[in-house]
C-alpha cells in the first residue's frame, strides 16, 4: 500500500514538469516547422504559425513573409537554427534560439509563444539581436 501512495505522489510530483516539457516541445515545434516554411519560401504555412495579433498587423501571408525577408533576414535564411534556453509563464513561453546567419554571423532571437484556447501554441514575437550586443 506504501508504495502505491509513494507511486502516486510522484507522478504528482513529476507530471508538472512533464507538461512543462511537453508544452516546450510544442512550442519549439512551432518554431522549427515555421523555420522550415521560410526554407522552403512558403508564406501561407509560415503564416499559419503567427499569433492573431500578428495576423492583424500582418494581414496576408505575403506581406508577413515580406517583413520576415526585410526585418529577420537571420530567421528567414541562415546556415544554422538551434534552440537554447527557454522560459514559461503561465500559457506563454519565451525560447532563445540561437542562429548563424547565411554570412556566418551569430544572432540571438528571442521567440515569445501563447497557448491558444485550442491548446495549440501560436509565435506573439520575435527580438533578434546580434549576438555579444547587450540587451
Amino acid at each position: 500500500m506504501r508504495i502505491a501512495a509513494l507511486l502516486v505522489a510522484l507522478s504528482f510530483t513529476f507530471s508538472p514538469a512533464s507538461a512543462f516539457a511537453d508544452d516546450v516541445a510544442a512550442a519549439q515545434g512551432v518554431i522549427r516547422a515555421q523555420e522550415q516554411a521560410f526554407v522552403r519560401d512558403d508564406a501561407a504555412t509560415a503564416y499559419s504559425y503567427a499569433a492573431p495579433a500578428i495576423r492583424e498587423i500582418f494581414p496576408a501571408p505575403d506581406i508577413f513573409m515580406s517583413m520576415v525577408q526585410n526585418g529577420y533576414a537571420p530567421v528567414y535564411r541562415h546556415r544554422s537554427f538551434e534552440f537554447g534556453d527557454n522560459k514559461t509563464e503561465g500559457n506563454w513561453i519565451a525560447q532563445r534560439v540561437h542562429i548563424v546567419d547565411a554570412n556566418g554571423e551569430s544572432w540571438e532571437a528571442i521567440y515569445t509563444l501563447e497557448q491558444q484556447a485550442d491548446g495549440s501554441y501560436k509565435i506573439t514575437g520575435c527580438s533578434l539581436l546580434k549576438a555579444g550586443q547587450a540587451v
